[in-house]
């Protein structure tokens, strides 16, 4: 115990009991009746701009991303700022698709995106395989932002190794597995505007003081550069630096690409759009939510400011908790570990919100129990939610981080399969929902077969014409070929639910 950090961990505590009182509070803030899913697990669709603005930010942008973006630029470079040009790809996509999404399931009383595609196609078995893709999806990505969390209270000086190791993080899940129980996504919400303040905090003071005291940014790009120069000398087979090798040019935009393809067809991120008010506060996201993909840019940084800070560490994922260790005073170091922490806790409460709902509505109801009341499909959400995170921790607990990783990283891939229901879905009849199922199923089996690699998770592979190209790019179009091919012979979908009049803006 000598080697914690005292006076970090105490800010850090503070930090946390801080949210902790505010996660169960929450129920109380724009109060609903808890006992329907769609105020549990949607807010009630009453979060305006500024509340969506902070929930999708926080739902989106995690302790994951702060911790893994700036190690894959401190492990290889360039590369690792793929994750920016894809989120700012993603906002143009939003604002013209997502109004169209939320004003189809608003009139039609949907809570999920397989509700929509139920309610497109009328098909069960497409609406049941989306939701079952959506979860298995989102399980190693709940995981992960425990990872996140894992390394900043590892840098505070708590044990690593064995069942005392993971107490902290056990402790603090559990207190998140039962504030979002009682609260739901309002817990969530209320705590996304403490974390998103104080990322932006901890990253601009970042961007300014540790540059000043490394002797500028010329001078942080220079003995980047120099790390990776000679790290290439020992290891040449894989491309390092501070700009992009010609190999890595069409697996960079590619992944941009699919990466911005698949991010909002997760159970999550739908969630915090069908939580806004209306199309507006949507719109309006789609406007002001580059904002972080600034923050990310500047966090993506990081990775080379622990270059040159001289951070030597074996897991790339140590970097930023080391980096901050080395430049800044404890109690600010308690503050940044803190915000990284509270990342975690907002987007894996969504997350678990999401999966949870996705659960009850497309694959209980349905398949299992197709008369229950508002009250059991809250019930059951509320459990599912539980159930959810403690197999994330126990994933995280007894299973390799890598195994995380890689399924995490394979999740990408799987969701963008789902893109041609969903998005064909909101400006067209005409595919059918036994081809999408079908379409669906060959670009979740390419998609998987591209990416199994001797020992992890492949990203890119050389199916078409000898171009590296993202998997779950290549297996998508192989998807929408299928699907477009059967549309033609398959017959009409039983469901013609939705009209053109459900997809427009209500007026006021």
């Amino acid at each position: 115990m000598s080697g914690i950090n005292v006076t970090a961990t105490a800010v850090f505590i503070f930090f946390f009991v801080l949210v902790t009182v505010m996660g169960f509070i929450a129920a109380r803030w724009k109060a609903g009746d808890l006992n329907e899913l769609h105020e549990w697990g949607l807010g009630g669709r009453r979060f305006g701009s500024w509340i969506t603005w902070f929930l999708l930010g926080g739902d989106l942008y995690t302790a994951y991303t702060v911790i893994a973006v700036p190690a894959v630029v401190y492990a290889i470079g360039a590369y690792g700022f793929f994750a920016v040009p894809y989120t700012i790809l993603i906002y143009p996509f939003i604002f013209l698709t997502m109004p169209r999404l939320w004003n189809a399931t608003h009139k039609r009383g949907y809570l999920t995106g397989a509700d929509f595609v139920y309610g497109a196609y009328g098909n069960k078995w497409l609406e049941g395989m989306v939701a079952l893709t959506g979860i298995i999806a989102t399980m190693p990505y709940i995981a992960l932002q425990l990872v996140g969390m894992e390394k900043v209270i590892q840098a505070l000086g708590f044990p690593h190794e064995g069942m005392t190791g993971h107490l902290p993080l056990t402790i603090a899940f559990l207190i998140l597995a039962v504030y979002t129980y009682r609260s739901g996504l309002r817990a969530p919400a209320m705590i996304a505007f403490v974390k998103d303040i104080m990322i932006y905090i901890f990253v601009i003071a970042a961007v300014i003081i540790i540059p000043a005291k490394l002797g500028g940014y010329g001078a942080i790009f220079d003995s980047a550069q120099k790390d990776f120069a000679a790290q290439l000398a020992t290891n040449p087979n894989v491309a390092r630096g501070v700009l992009l090798a010609p190999a890595q040019i069409w697996p960079f935009i590619t992944l941009a690409i699919g990466s911005a393809m698949a991010l909002f067809m997760y159970p999550h991120s739908l969630t915090g759009v069908l939580s806004a008010s209306g199309p507006k506060a949507i719109r309006h996201n789609a406007i002001s939510l580059p904002a972080y993909s600034l923050v990310l840019a500047l966090i993506a940084m990081l990775g080379y400011m622990a270059h040159a800070a001289g951070i030597k560490v074996q897991n790339p994922q140590d970097a930023v908790p080391q980096l901050f260790l080395a430049m800044f005073p404890s109690w600010f170091v308690g503050f940044t570990f803190a915000a990284i922490a509270i990342g975690a806790l907002v987007p894996a409460a969504v997350m678990s919100i999401g999966a949870a709902n996705t659960f009850t509505r497309n694959l209980w109801r349905p398949f299992v129990n197709q008369n229950m009341s508002p009250s059991e499909e809250s019930t059951l959400a509320k459990l599912m939610s539980l159930v959810v995170k403690i197999g994330a921790l126990i994933v995280i607990l007894f299973l390799p981080t890598q195994f995380a990783l890689d399924l995490q990283l394979l999740g990408g891939v799987w969701m963008i399969q789902i893109f041609p229901a969903i998005i064909f879905g909101l400006y067209t009849r005409w595919y059918k929902g036994g081809a999408l199922l079908a379409g669906l199923i060959v670009g979740l089996a390419l998609g998987t077969y591209l990416s199994i690699g001797p020992t992890s998770w492949v990203p890119v592979s050389k199916a078409f014409f000898g171009i590296p190209l993202y998997n779950g790019l290549t297996a998508v179009i192989a998807n929408v070929i299928v699907a477009t091919l059967l549309s033609f012979i398959l017959p009409a979908n039983k469901s013609d639910e939705l009209t053109e009049a459900d997809f427009r803006d209500a007026k006021a």
